[in-house]
């Protein structure tokens, strides 16, 4: 097929009852790779261009990637005054961290170009999430590339219902599934997983997890054969060669043996002494810069004729400080903290230490502390979203801070970064499974984590601290919750698993995998890797330790709050439900919302009204609430026939006496209705004054309608229902 006498290569996989297209050749043919991604009427176009040559001065590899959501890919048009989209969205965000985690470790180790992936999503259809696609696009855009990447990956979605596993579900079936996990991996191994879960066993978690990766194989292998036909056309670059002959080799392993000795007398000085974090590093430091200062003097003469010689000591130093830290691991079992490998560090937990808000909770565990505070907020509280999803709005939310001071450092605070969300979503995740429904707990629910110390999972350590804020705050949860990040070290000497990781095993480890969950299964996972991928028993394995290392997290939370308390707090609104007749809405908001206004401004609460008729009423004074419910209640009422009331005569006629049987409320006329003398009394009236006059309040009975729909009431019938 050809488009402008230009090859374009279509290449299409059936998966799980679902095809897979994909497209280069078409569109943006100026960057370094380019396919336009297609499932059902999803259509992503992922592009994956880099610099020609590497950023100098660096230590770290310059990879962006941008998930670009546009609503004209659901038929939607940005809502406020711009009219165009701006920031990315929370979904966005998270769906860039998607893309980025598993390609990110298949880079070679000393590529310092900048790599830019750009997912725009173009057309949506709900049964094809587009995220996926979007990882599937950028395997493929960089396979296509000149970019040089180690191995090519494939991503799906796994869902469970009623015990069977299903490949990339449909909306329906995600709407009913007890599980959401997203795998991405190569053809050999796993190396990203992301999920969130309804209280699922382990055992099935993995089994799940090893459907997909069977799956991926399929993926991976179809964009190989793309990368091949591709070539064939012309429409695939070749790799770009680096330099991988390093000219410093032997003189690395000269320095090895000089340095290693002094930096594991004083990590093991460190473990022996049980050095905390700052001490620890502070000591390491002063070591390694003793050690460039040596090897500066040392090698005076070699630094004269290649200048970079000085970037290459630094490197070798940070190289054999993680070789230290993970042999000691591996070969010892020694950690730097003194701990086991399945041994969690010392817990404390707090709940109530903030006076006026609703709940709040701290979690300790070693030098990680977590301040969590709970809010709850009536039903219109809740986030409204603008995005490509089916969701409108959201009413349980959690916002993670990570200060600068958490760590000792010092910089500037511009607001949530990509992590910060990233961290947020993952403990939001992992609480979701055991919130009450909005008809047993009618709040909008925000939790937010402040990190007042970190070393190593934070995100872990905020889903403890929020179990603890939410039982504080009096939230009917399901289930107490606790998390953990495992860690693991593996190299040709084999692998150790590390059970509640810190930041120095973060850093130098080979992955982060955090697991969140009840007594009766996980909620929330999360793996990180940053090697070559991982198998089945080492996930098998990370699954068993994390349950054990959760189970005790949790036994020392419950030790301070075993279950939510049976009030709230005296500062939390009370909501008032009741549910009206969806066509007397109306009513109640009035012209331009003008009743309603007014309603909130005698009383002070909030009022929420669903299209369904439900009203939910907030207030922290249950006086304020009781009053706008009675006001609701007036503006809604209707005349009974048959019924009998207590009214207040409004009017005298010669004919008659208007009485109002449900009075006004804020300037709304009430009900009324008339009493024909006739209807005044048994015996006759001569005049309506010899019976009521105005102001006086009388039993009348509701008798009927006239032909132009007005009230008839009797004071007679009243009277005789009465004897």
């Amino acid at each position: 097929m050809t488009d402008n006498m230009q090859p374009i290569l279509r290449k299409s996989l059936s998966l799980a009852d679902r095809t897979i297209n994909l497209e280069t050749g078409r569109f943006a043919k100026q960057a370094g790779g380019a396919v336009l991604v297609e499932s059902g009427d999803t259509v992503v176009l992922v592009t994956a261009t880099a610099s020609t040559v590497p950023r100098e001065g660096i230590d770290f590899f310059p990879l962006t990637v941008d998930y670009e959501e546009r609503l004209y890919a659901v038929g939607k048009i940005p809502g406020g005054f711009i009219k165009r989209e701006g920031r990315p969205s929370e979904k966005a965000i998270l769906s860039s961290r998607l893309i980025d985690r598993p390609i990110r470790p298949l880079f070679p180790k000393n590529y310092r170009n900048d790599v830019h992936i750009v997912a725009t999503v173009m057309s949506v259809d709900q049964n094809s999430p587009p995220e996926i696609l979007a990882i599937i696009g950028a395997s493929a855009a960089l396979a296509i590339s000149e970019i040089p990447f180690l191995q090519t990956i494939g991503a799906v979605i796994i869902g469970l219902n009623d015990g069977k596993i299903i490949i990339n579900p449909t909306l329906d079936m995600a709407d009913k599934s007890s599980l959401h996990l997203v795998v991405a991996g190569t053809g050999d191994a796993v190396m990203m997983v992301e999920a969130g879960a309804r209280e699922v066993p382990e055992p099935v978690i993995l089994d799940a997890i090893m459907t997909g990766h069977d799956n991926i194989k399929k993926i991976v292998h179809f964009i190989d054969e793309f990368r091949t036909e591709a070539l064939s056309l012309g429409l695939a670059k070749v790799k770009n060669n680096l330099e991988t002959n390093d000219v410093h080799a032997e003189l690395e392993l000269e320095l090895e043996s000089k340095i290693k000795p002094e930096l594991l007398q004083v990590i093991k000085t460190a473990i022996s002494e049980k050095w905390k974090k700052l001490q620890r590093e502070a000591a390491i430091n002063e070591v390694k810069d003793n050690l460039f200062a040596r090897l500066i003097q040392d090698y005076q003469e070699r630094l004269a004729q290649t200048p970079d010689l000085a970037k290459k000591f630094k490197e070798i130093i940070s190289k054999s400080e993680k070789a230290v830290v993970r042999d000691l691991m591996i070969m010892e079992k020694l950690r730097v903290d003194g701990r086991g490998m399945d041994e969690v560090r010392p817990i404390s937990c707090e709940v109530g230490v903030l006076p006026r808000t609703h709940g709040s909770g701290v979690f300790v565990r070693g030098e990680t502390q977590i301040l969590n505070v709970a809010t709850l907020g009536a039903v219109g509280d809740e986030q409204i979203l603008d995005g490509l999803g089916v969701e409108e709005s959201k009413r349980y939310m959690h916002h993670y801070n990570f200060p600068p001071f958490s760590v000792g450092e010092t910089r500037p605070m511009r607001g949530p970064g990509r992590r910060e969300i990233g961290h947020g979503a993952l403990a939001e995740r992992a609480l979701e499974p055991v919130l009450p429904s909005e008809e047993e707990f009618p709040y909008t629910i925000r939790l937010v984590s402040e990190v007042l110390g970190s070393n190593g999972s934070t995100s872990m350590g905020s889903v403890c601290a929020s179990t603890l804020s939410l039982m504080d705050a009096g939230v009917p949860i399901k289930a107490p919750v606790a998390g953990v990040a495992m860690g693991l070290i593996k190299d040709d000497a084999g692998f150790a698993i590390l059970t509640d990781i810190q930041g120095i095993e973060d850093a130098l480890g080979d992955m982060d995998f955090k697991v969140a969950g009840t007594a009766k299964g996980i909620t929330a996972l999360q793996m990180d890797i940053k090697i070559q991928g991982i198998d089945e028993s080492i996930l098998n394995k990370a699954l068993e330790q994390a349950y054990r290392g959760r189970m005790h997290i949790m036994e020392k939370m419950l030790e301070t709050i075993k279950e939510p308390r049976k009030e709230l707090s005296p500062f939390a609104p009370r909501i008032i439900r009741t549910v009206i007749d969806p066509d007397k809405i109306r009513g109640i908001i009035g012209p331009g919302g003008k009743i309603i206004k007014k309603i909130i401004e005698e009383t002070g609460v909030e009022i929420d009204i669903e299209d369904d008729g439900r009203v939910f009423i907030a207030a922290i004074d249950q006086a304020a609430g009781q009053k706008a419910m009675h006001i609701i209640e007036c503006l809604i009422q209707d005349v009974q026939v048959g019924k009998t009331y207590v009214g207040k005569v409004t009017k005298i006629m010669d004919f008659g006496a208007f009485v109002e049987v449900i009075p006004g409320v804020l300037g709304v006329p009430g009900k009324e209705g008339l009493v024909h003398i006739s209807q005044l009394a048994e015996e006759r009236v001569g005049k309506v004054e010899d019976v009521v006059r105005e102001g006086d309040e009388i039993l009348v009975k509701a008798i009927g309608f006239d032909q132009q729909g007005r009230l008839k009431l009797s004071r007679k019938e009243a009277l005789r229902a009465k004897k």
